[in-house]
């Protein structure tokens, strides 16, 4: 009997599921294959077909996750725009694999009703610290610009693309960016 075979795992979904954040973080999410997958998990190459049906159906369950993963980071920083854009930027440097997939529609599968629903619930929590700030009366075209901002920045950082880099701690430079423009 193979190892494939005799494994045997209480949650196999989450298996797969915490397999294909080890792999994105090697090799990104564009080069992940449901049978690599398998191979990290120890399970046979129909397993996360089994689970997801394909590629595709696995990034939009790890898009999910992603997503209410960072609704989570935004609750906790409460209403204050400062602490959210720095708890945005702090999930994407933490959650890097969560964060390269959740915003690739042409990985996953953007309308699904469960991501759908998880990229909403992440938005009205952006949303709650715009409007408590008070900010122009537009808290659409408001949040618009705080998520651009802190997305902005979270992604030239994970590049490595900042032209002048504020020290090797994101927090502290997302922070000081950020507060130029809140008051």
């Amino acid at each position: 009997m193979t190892e494939t075979r005799a494994y045997h795992h209480g949650d196999l979904r989450r298996a797969l599921l915490d397999a294909a954040l080890e792999a994105i973080g090697e090799v990104g999410p564009a080069a992940l294959s449901l049978r690599d997958l398998a191979r990290r998990a120890g399970v046979s190459h129909a397993a996360p077909a089994h689970h997801f049906g394909d590629k595709a159906g696995l990034l939009t369950a790890l898009a999910t996750q992603g997503f209410e993963r960072l609704t989570q980071a935004l609750v906790a920083a409460g209403d204050d725009l400062l602490a959210a854009g720095v708890a945005y930027v702090d999930f994407a440097v933490a959650h890097r694999a969560y964060f390269e997939v959740m915003f690739r529609p042409e990985l996953h599968r953007p309308d699904d009703p469960e991501l759908t629903a998880a990229r909403e619930r992440a938005g009205s929590a952006l949303r709650s610290g715009v409007a408590a700030r008070g900010a122009s009366g537009d808290i659409g075209r408001d949040s618009l610009a705080a998520w651009s901002i802190a997305h902005g920045f979270a992604t030239l950082w994970l590049a490595g693309a900042l032209p002048d880099r504020i020290g090797d701690n994101p927090r502290t430079a997302a922070r000081e960016v950020l507060a130029r423009l809140t008051p």
